[in-house]
């Protein structure tokens, strides 16, 4: 009765990833049946697997193909190994050949459950060998073209430390384009199939034999390259800037493995350290990011990161190219938490300041420095964008508050006439629109503290030429 529910399958459940029916209970069902009663309840389930895999109905196809997967887990893999090693050819020629989606999608996740558990240290005689190594990864590679769902599961798992050497060594090249070539189909947000991708690409660097690992150094320049093209994407759509902030997740997590497993080889160790800058520039950037896209939700971590963004302004040893795009880094945060980044401003104008003060000194720079200087300057503009609707939004809400005391607002009235000064016929439109700001001076103009009333006449004169532009 258990076997026959896997004949119920539904027309489109490969297309939905949250579908749940009875044929899929009833594999989930056999899979603890088989954990539970373990060898005793194999022959029955080979008998039925037997009698429909080969049949024209794609159903009982698949049926039989999901039933060998769903028992894999449970039986001693010693016992099974004879019947997986008959099986292995007949799944790696159905994967293929077979025209049916359903049965390819099933037979994609059995060839998987198959890698993961019949492969590996634990196993007394691996699945994978050297005679069948290539025959696999060639069928692996070619539905990896397949549609999502079917190419998904076709990442295989089961990937360990290997130590020196591997057998899927002298493949690795192969294997890490043929990954990087999913992450970029037109199609690789369905079923999750570009985070597969890089979960998997991720597996097999942190797993890649010591002989590998230059191969490995290799990607690096490629990661960080995708990465940036991330960062100085402009102008998208909501959904676009969905798929960017995922997409930046994915390579940060790549990168991430990939130093970590050129971090603990020393022959890599000290050839990494010539991209050390780079990450760091375009990793600062994807914070920017982050924070834009976030807004107030990256509020309780803005601490730890100007600690550290501020930091690494000050260190002598991070490279001088990374610092101007932390001065980006300050704007987007800024922008993204408003008025409330108005207690970092005392930490990040002086450094801010510094370094404008710093590019305007280009005389006799050399073609490199001048390049730099400009560098320096734009990111500053970037800053101070920032700031200023940081500081726009604190002043409204200051304008707005009813609980204020005389000295905060003196000040505010005082800081409003020293921008409509500074700012000249810019500042008019922007004031004179501003409800708020007109609300505020009127009420400072009739204070009864003589201070207050002394700032607000020299603001409203400010104001006045302002807005005559």
């Amino acid at each position: 009765m258990l076997l026959e529910t896997l004949l119920k399958q539904e027309d489109d459940q490969d297309q939905d990833e949250g579908a749940w029916n009875i044929s899929m209970a009833g594999g989930t069902c056999l899979g603890l049946v088989a954990w539970t009663v373990t060898l005793e309840f194999v022959p029955l389930v080979l008998r039925f697997i037997k009698e429909n895999i080969a049949k024209p109905d794609w159903r009982q196809r698949e049926a039989a193909t999901y039933a060998f997967g769903s028992i894999l887990e449970g039986p001693s893999p010693d016992k099974l190994m004879p019947i997986v090693n008959v099986a292995l050819n007949f799944m790696l020629n159905a994967l293929t050949k077979d025209p049916n989606n359903h049965v390819n999608d099933s037979t994609a996740w059995t060839l998987g459950r198959i890698f993961e558990l019949f492969h590996g240290s634990t196993v007394e005689s691996p699945i994978i060998t050297n005679a069948n190594c290539q025959q696999m990864l060639t069928v692996l590679f070619q539905s990896m073209k397949d549609v999502p769902n079917v190419a998904e599961k076709a990442l295989a798992k089961g990937y360990e430390d290997t130590g020196s050497s591997s057998l899927l060594s002298p493949f690795f090249q192969d294997i890490v384009w043929a990954l990087l070539i999913v992450t970029h189909r037109v199609d690789a947000g369905e079923s999750r199939l570009q985070t597969a991708a890089y979960e998997t690409l991720n597996e097999v660097a942190r797993c890649s034999a010591d002989e590998t690992v230059p191969t490995v150094l290799q990607r690096v320049p490629v990661i960080m390259m995708e990465l940036n093209n991330t960062v100085e994407a402009q102008k998208l759509s909501s959904e676009e800037k969905a798929r960017q902030n995922e997409s930046q997740g994915l390579l940060c997590g790549c990168l991430q493995v990939i130093i970590q497993k050129l971090g603990v080889c020393e022959p890599t160790k000290h050839l990494f350290m010539q991209y050390a800058d780079q990450v760091c520039a375009i990793t600062v950037g994807v914070v920017g990011d982050i924070c834009r896209a976030l807004e107030e939700k990256i509020l309780p971590y803005c601490d730890g990161i100007m600690t550290q963004l501020l930091k690494d302004l000050s260190s002598n040893q991070l490279h001088r190219s990374v610092k101007p795009p932390i001065f980006s880094c300050f704007g987007d945060i800024a922008l993204a938490i408003g008025e409330n980044f108005e207690k970092y401003l005392i930490y990040a104008m002086p450094t801010l300041q510094g370094a404008a003060e710093v590019s305007t000194h280009t005389s006799g720079a050399d073609d490199e420095m001048t390049e730099y200087m400009n560098m320096l300057r734009n990111e500053i503009l970037e800053a101070y964008s920032g700031y200023c609707t940081s500081l726009s939004l604190f002043l409204i809400n200051l304008f707005l508050c009813v609980v204020r005391d005389d000295v905060v607002t003196k000040t505010a009235v005082g800081l409003l006439g020293d921008l409509a000064d500074a700012l000249g016929g810019d500042a008019g439109p922007l004031i004179s629109q501003a409800v708020a700001s007109k609300n505020f001076l009127n009420e400072c103009l009739s204070s009864d503290d003589h201070l207050t009333k002394e700032s607000a006449d020299w603001a409203q004169l400010a104001v006045s030429r302002a807005v005559a532009g």
